[in-house]
């Protein structure tokens, strides 16, 4: 329990265990056959332009309509290692099934549950599709087992490498493992993820820690080349005062995942932020019986959480406060009992281009809760200042094949995404781009590869 859930009243109600079962069932065979007999298999489809790691979405839709769900599997996965995360967590809304061309007369194929019904079919047997390439004799480290980091040591153990994999958590998958909702990513789905690739002989180290030049200058000497995919920095401080009973969202979502039965969550929540992580924390709070209200400075047109679910969210019974910054929790002895606030108006846009906020003056007024959540993103990745690295923004600067500024050193997912949208799949997409430069380097000239 951290120091913030000790203030929570002890009397919280208790949640039906089904409230956090995955929010879709699976797919029957009879449902998964007639969803993928509705496909029209377009040449040239639009959803697998739309998909950042180009899976060949007819290829696999028509092979579960002949009943063939182990050659569907291997299509998703030679092109997206983490089928299985990606059909649950990916905002498919907003690319494959966005860009159905079905949409125009009825409803996109449901692409995202139709890959799960395929992936699952063999991972939850234990099938292993691929193994190790011919041994290259050369060897690569990969920091961190998040999405990105996992690609990179697939594509790499495929390609013949001898790979290892560090990771300085207890249990591997990063985000997937510990930041993802289990309404949408139950922990056994990216633990499988990691287990396919302990099958394809990757050395999956826990515990092991980068921290700085030093040790990265001990695996440059160790290893031909290095994978950093190190993800983001802490949730940043607000600097108000009574921040110290403020939880940390992402700590939430861990607790819900790891050690769901020591969870605590007040009778009246207020969730600060408006991104997805947010959504996730306020959804939980919700579902175990909270009333929930999110606080946000902005309007509901600058929230970074996809439009599907801000919708989500209010289907929940969530309340939402716009163009309120909160300035103060506040308390009674250890006891939570509000969050002060001050009304905003938008003025100039900023540097994220958004309108900026500023506050009303005399508008303060106070949100009853006992449990204040924080979600208000992450710091950019401090190691890479440690490691001298040169940054794009605060960010790891790569290239097009994702190298660094120190020759033998890749970097990907969250920790390089200067420009665009974090999300799994490009992570996956930055695992796989990291893992062709890298062979590319490795079958260079032994001379040509170290210089």
């Amino acid at each position: 329990m951290t120091d913030a859930t000790a203030h929570v009243p002890p009397n919280t109600p208790v949640p039906d265990a089904n409230l956090f079962a995955e929010t879709y069932m699976p797919l029957t065979p009879h449902e998964a056959t007639v969803e993928a007999n509705r496909c029209l298999y377009c040449f040239d489809a639009p959803c697998l332009q739309a998909c950042p790691t180009h899976i060949d979405i007819p290829t696999f839709i028509r092979k579960i309509s002949t009943g063939n769900l182990r050659g569907s599997a291997r299509t998703i996965l030679e092109a997206n290692f983490l089928g299985g995360t990606c059909a649950r967590v990916c905002p498919v809304q907003e690319l494959c099934e966005g860009a159905c061309v079905l949409n125009a007369e009825d409803k996109p194929i449901a692409i995202g549950r139709l890959q799960r019904y395929a992936v699952d079919h063999v991972q939850e047997r234990g099938v292993q599709l691929f193994q190790p390439g011919p041994a290259t004799g050369r060897r690569v480290a990969v920091v961190g087992s998040g999405p990105a980091g996992l690609s990179a040591a697939a594509e790499l153990a495929k390609l013949g490498h001898a790979v290892t994999l560090l990771e300085k958590r207890e249990l591997g998958g990063g985000l997937s493992t510990y930041g993802i909702i289990v309404l949408r990513e139950p922990v056994e789905v990216s633990l499988r993820e990691v287990e396919a690739v302990r099958a394809l002989g990757v050395d999956v180290q826990t515990q092991r820690e980068l921290v700085g030049a030093a040790d990265l200058d001990v695996l440059l000497a160790e290893y031909d080349a290095v994978v950093l995919a190190v993800g983001l920095g802490a949730v940043p401080a607000m600097g108000m005062p009574g921040e110290e009973y403020v939880l940390d969202g992402l700590q939430l979502i861990e607790d819900s995942k790891v050690s769901p039965d020591a969870l605590q969550v007040g009778r009246r929540v207020a969730v600060i932020g408006a991104g997805n992580t947010a959504i996730d924390a306020a959804t939980i709070a919700r579902r175990h019986g909270a009333d929930v209200t999110m606080v946000y400075r902005r309007t509901e047109a600058e929230m970074t959480a996809y439009r599907h679910e801000y919708e989500f969210a209010l289907h929940e019974g969530i309340n939402y406060q716009f163009l309120t910054q909160p300035v103060r929790v506040v308390t009674e002895g250890d006891t939570v009992t509000g969050l002060e606030c001050v009304r905003m108006v938008l003025g100039v846009p900023d540097a994220s281009g958004r309108p900026s906020p500023r506050p009303l003056p005399g508008s303060e007024f106070v949100i009853p809760c006992d449990q204040v959540i924080k979600a208000i993103g992450q710091e950019k990745p401090a190691l890479a200042v440690a490691l001298g690295l040169e940054l794009d923004h605060g960010y790891i600067a790569v290239d097009g094949g994702m190298r660094t500024s120190i020759p033998r050193v890749y970097a990907g997912g969250d920790c390089v995404r200067a420009r665009g949208t974090a999300s799994t799949v490009m992570a996956v997409q930055d695992g796989k781009y990291a893992a062709a430069a890298i062979h590319e380097q490795l079958s260079a000239p032994k001379e040509a590869a170290h210089g």
